[in-house]
């Protein structure tokens, strides 16, 4: 499958899917998107799924990975999400390795301090939030689709909302962080908006929404 593609060869047709993270706060985001769409979305950990090792050298790779493995032990069709903060000065760095700089505890104000140590003096300060959603079914099938929001950090982090490292980046054309957000603003200009825009295009096209369309 080719990322980001306008059209994908299978419609999502159920009422159920599983999101395969063991993130609360990914799993709320994801949702809160597929909610406008009349689907139920179920986290990996409700369900006491297990968390495959993330051995794909892309985002892509890397969601594959995790929705193949949650749609084949659930039964049900499963969507990941990869996603990540590349720096432009570090090599775009962390990237797929974001969430590992936070450690097993998924302590993200350490890895946004360890963030800031490896830019030091560094005046370049530009990034991008990264995101790959794949969405695959029991029987191997899947469609992937990629997206982007451009923008910079800061510190100290600003903000309670959001995860990872939303205190510290503020996306192109705005003044806060992501995490001084309401979440519906986020979620209109996120880069999980960005890929879940090209995924509704492709796979839920034909479902009507009950209001006046998803939230991205």
């Amino acid at each position: 499958m080719t990322p980001g593609r306008a059209k994908a060869s299978r419609h999502f047709s159920g009422n159920v899917v599983v999101v395969a993270s063991h993130n609360p706060g990914k799993v709320e985001e994801i949702a809160a998107l597929l909610s406008d769409f009349g689907v139920e979305a179920r986290g990996a950990g409700e369900l006491g799924l297990s968390e495959p090792a993330e051995t794909g050298v892309s985002f892509a790779a890397n969601a594959i990975i995790k929705a193949l493995a949650a749609a084949r032990a659930s039964g049900q069709p499963a969507l990941a999400d990869d996603s990540g903060l590349e720096v432009l000065a570090l090599s775009c760095r962390p990237g797929i390795h974001s969430a590992r700089w936070a450690g097993r505890t998924r302590d993200f104000r350490a890895a946004m301090r360890r963030l800031r140590d490896a830019l030091g003096e560094t005046a370049d300060r530009r990034a991008r939030f990264v995101c790959a959603l794949a969405l695959c079914w029991p029987d191997g099938h899947h469609e992937v689709f990629e997206g982007a929001v451009q923008g910079h950090l800061v510190w100290p982090p600003r903000g309670t909302r959001g995860f990872g490292y939303d205190p510290i980046f503020v996306p192109r054309g705005r003044k806060r962080t992501f995490g001084e957000m309401a979440p519906d603003e986020k979620h209109r200009i996120s880069h999980r908006a960005d890929a879940f825009r090209r995924l509704v295009a492709a796979c839920f096209a034909d479902r009507q929404a009950p209001d006046d369309g998803p939230r991205p």
